[in-house]
């Protein structure tokens, strides 16, 4: 059995866990989900444990107010002067949740754990003597509590083709599987091709179908702007333009629109730019700021790539946003196929078979 611990930020670590857990559990290799989140309804075989918080319940200071201020966090001292990222003195939040994560350790003996994302969850494990595999994100990952996380890691497994490799810093050996999403190209690429009586088209005098446009913000805060969303109402006057997440409504199950899409704009998020990939729809990207310049990585990485892709021009540059436009609708969307080939989540499922039976026959 293998534990696979996810982050409560955002929707992209659960997302991937949940694809690959399923690809796992139809070769007969169980994975409980560990995570502050609750249970998502597709985890397979029910196997999930609800952890505490480990960023709330903050200890009061004397005047029994909560901690405020520079000298409190000093006081608290969260990355043990920056060799961790969050390990708080006398926090009960972290006290609980690292002993409930001792406690199943102790009581299931797993074979392995997969951290998505967390040194010291990551180290937790390793010094109860569990291997570990540690899903490295984008970005400048060269901090020493990150460099800590992937020295004492079996493998870090990097969810974006080979040929992006200078995407990230941090780790030497990185086992890159591809870009990993819930869908997979196999689920219908095109599939507005169905519905469609002609062909998308911005002329208001054709009879065809309008253009789709899909901007889609991720579940972990920021967004599109809403001017980089007015630049392409400009420009495309018919367009139907579909607002998911940010200023518009959040929609758990994007791929219908996605599939639908003549062009989609997106933040730089690993879990978005992976759905978009595999629904082969071009896209106008936009780096939101993050830590370790996750998303500048990601962004950059892309436009040295062959992937249909093209950063969002500056809000007032009317004219770079007319040019950007006009070629991304050239673009040919199955460029993406070597970003993201439907076959990340099967390759990590076969990763961690291999690891575990390397386990089963040391432990012999």
């Amino acid at each position: 059995m293998i534990g696979w611990y996810i982050h409560h930020q955002g929707h992209g670590h659960l997302h991937r866990a949940t694809a690959v857990a399923r690809a796992a559990a139809a070769h007969g290799l169980p994975i409980t989900g560990l995570s502050s989140l609750p249970q998502p309804p597709d985890w397979p075989d029910a196997a999930w444990v609800q952890l505490d918080r480990d960023d709330t319940s903050l200890p009061s200071d004397p005047a029994g107010e909560g901690p405020a201020g520079e000298a409190a966090e000093q006081s608290l001292d969260p990355t043990a002067a920056g060799t961790l990222h969050w390990v708080p003195r006398h926090h009960p939040g972290l006290l609980r949740r690292s002993a409930q994560l001792s406690s199943w350790l102790e009581s299931r003996r797993p074979e392995l754990i997969v951290v998505d994302v967390s040194v010291e969850i990551a180290l937790l494990a390793r010094l109860h003597g569990i291997p570990v595999v540690t899903v490295a994100l984008p970005g400048d990952r060269t901090d020493p509590a990150h460099r800590l996380g992937y020295a004492i890691s079996e493998r870090v497994v990097g969810m974006w083709p080979q040929a992006a490799a200078d995407i990230f810093r941090g780790a030497e050996d990185v086992q890159a599987l591809g870009g990993l999403s819930r869908f997979t190209p196999e689920d219908g690429v095109m599939g507005s091709a169905e519905a469609d009586t002609g062909s998308a088209t911005a002329s208001t005098d054709s009879p065809a179908r309008p253009l789709r446009v899909v901007v889609l913000s991720g579940g972990g805060g920021g967004a599109v702007e809403t001017g980089s969303i007015e630049q392409v109402r400009r420009l495309l006057p018919s367009a139907q333009v579909t607002v998911l997440g940010g200023a518009g409504s959040w929609e758990a199950d994007p791929w219908t629109h996605l599939q639908r899409a003549d062009l989609v704009l997106t933040a730089a998020g690993q879990n978005s730019i992976a759905e978009v990939a595999a629904s082969r729809t071009p896209a106008l990207v936009t780096a939101l700021d993050r830590p370790h310049q996750e998303q500048r990585h990601m962004l950059s990485a892309l436009e040295r790539g062959p992937w249909p892709v093209m950063r969002m021009p500056a809000l007032q540059d009317d004219a770079a946003w007319e040019l950007a436009v006009s070629q991304i609708l050239q673009l040919d969307g199955e460029e993406w196929s070597s970003w993201c080939d439907g076959g990340a989540a099967d390759r990590f499922a076969a990763l961690l078979q291999e690891l575990t039976d390397v386990g089963a026959d040391l432990s012999r």
